[in-house]
């Protein structure tokens, strides 16, 4: 079992664009004991609300989707280089056809009812505390939509509470 530290949220020792856009996350939640992941590179962090955040982008065909919209809580999980091939997997993969978190090798922990997985470097831990469906008639620059969006399969925006941040020490 790896060792984790708390830091807070000014503490994060890397740029979160960097962190969120190249790196890389894990967004992870649990739904009647079991815990489904997916790779996601678009979100951020900030202040709202008198709170320190994060905000996620879920699209509705995830099958993730269904077990962050069945917890109040998830995490967003970061790691090395060395396992972009599973965060490869996790974002290919629906847990609706695999077990992608036994066939990625992660080791599954808890804070509180919060699952994580152990080999992040970095994991932060959230509350739900806002969900949107992106409506397209809210796009100002209409080449987002035409460009991200020819399905249309609009994301929902997740604003979730940053409760902790736990860093890997090794």
């Amino acid at each position: 079992m790896s060792k984790v530290k708390k830091i807070n949220p000014n503490e994060i020792p890397r740029s979160p664009f960097d962190m969120i856009s190249k790196e890389w996350m894990l967004v992870t939640a649990e739904k009647d004991g079991k815990v489904n992941t997916m790779t996601a590179s678009w979100g951020g962090v900030g202040f709202l609300w008198g709170k320190n955040v994060a905000f996620v982008f879920i699209r509705p065909q995830r099958y993730t989707k269904t077990f962050v919209d069945n917890s109040d809580t998830l995490s967003l999980s970061f790691y090395d280089e060395k396992y972009r091939e599973k965060l490869n997997y996790c974002g290919k993969v629906s847990g609706r056809d695999e077990e992608k978190v036994p066939n990625t090798g992660f080791t599954v922990a808890h804070e509180g009812d919060t699952p994580y997985f152990e080999e992040a470097n970095l994991t932060i831990i959230c509350k739900k505390l806002y969900r949107q469906s992106m409506d397209p008639n809210c796009f100002i620059d209409n080449e987002i939509d035409s460009k991200w969006y020819p399905s249309k399969d609009y994301h929902d925006v997740y604003v979730v509470e940053i409760k902790d941040i736990l860093v890997k020490e090794d």
